[in-house]
């Protein structure tokens, strides 16, 4: 009589499938699959960049002797002075500026919530060249500025006409401008970090000032860098606008240099050389300033550096048979 054991049904497993038959999988002729739109592509791009390459070095019109001259002129470099010391300060107003903004938007009070949200709103729906030609332009609607008490008398009063320079205007434009698009990029920081946070801190005793500094703005920073990095990249850029005001920026000092000599397009050149090297600085140094608050993000995206960083290969370790313990 069998025993219980050997009566249970025995589950057998399935015969692989023979070559031929439906299900077969044989790798062993496998071959990486054929792109041949690919290697059209990389070819069209490559007549491309030789034709670019060529008009280049070929064409005299570019004038690069001439690129090489006046790269670094001293006319040139006080214009490049006067781009870097805008960029500067107009970038130093509207980061300021936009933390306040920032904390006014998220405010309970819905007087600063207003306020903040019109400020926001006519900064960022106005170009940016308008508003450098009305603070430009700002005499014409208050002859006289005055500082003193509130509808009562003034203390100070100073001309507009002369008080208003082109460079105070310039950073008055470009600053008030750049605070609003800063006040929505913290804004957009802080409220990236969970409110739970903030609860625990309050729970612990901590006051709102402490926890902004301590818990909040620490975790809101790797929200904040990288479009705050393409804020001042934009300004370096967009203090060419200022030449519209007669301001001896970079654009404004080549273009009164071709106005004289007719070489529009070497001057030109020299100018968009100094552009891309400032931006490219700012490029590295943005990338170094992501990594370092990004330092605890697993999931951290590949930066510019990390293109310029050749990592050597892991190494799988030997695994040798031994006695285990």
């Amino acid at each position: 009589m069998d025993s219980p054991k050997s009566a249970a049904p025995q589950t057998l497993s399935p015969e692989p499938a023979q070559k031929g038959e439906p299900g077969h999988l044989d790798v062993r002729d496998a071959t990486r699959r054929k792109h041949p739109l690919r290697w059209v592509a990389s070819l069209v791009v490559l007549v491309l960049v030789a034709q670019m390459v060529n008009m280049l070095v070929t064409n005299d019109n570019f004038g690069w002797p001439t690129v090489a001259r006046w790269l670094t002129a001293e006319s040139v470099m006080k214009g490049l002075g006067i781009t870097l010391l805008l960029t500067v300060i107009a970038m130093t107003i509207g980061i300021v500026l936009g933390v306040l903004l920032a904390v006014c938007r998220l405010s309970a009070n819905p007087l600063l919530r207003s306020v903040s949200g019109a400020y926001i709103w006519f900064f960022r729906g106005t170009p940016t060249l308008v508003q450098l030609i009305f603070f430009y332009n700002l005499s014409a609607l208050l002859p006289e500025i005055s500082f003193g008490i509130p509808f009562g008398p003034a203390f100070l009063s100073f001309d507009t006409n002369t008080l208003i320079t082109p460079l105070l205007a310039a950073i008055l434009g470009l600053g008030l401008n750049e605070g609003a698009y800063m006040a929505e990029i913290v804004r957009g920081g802080l409220l990236s970090v969970d409110p739970g946070q903030r609860e625990a801190g309050q729970a612990i005793g901590m006051t709102n000032a402490r926890i902004m500094r301590r818990i909040v703005l620490p975790q809101a920073m790797r929200f904040i860098i990288p479009p705050t990095g393409n804020q001042v990249i934009s300004m370096v850029k967009a203090t060419a606008l200022v030449s519209v005001i007669a301001l001896s920026d970079l654009l404004y000092t080549v273009q009164s240099i071709y106005n004289r000599t007719f070489e529009t397009i070497p001057m030109l050149l020299v100018a968009c050389v100094w552009y891309l090297i400032i931006t490219s600085i700012l490029y590295v140094v943005q990338s170094f300033i992501e990594r370092h608050y990004s330092r605890g993000d697993r999931h951290q995206p590949m930066g510019f550096l990390d293109f310029l960083r050749i990592r050597p290969k892991a190494t799988m370790p030997l695994m040798t048979e031994g006695p285990s313990t």
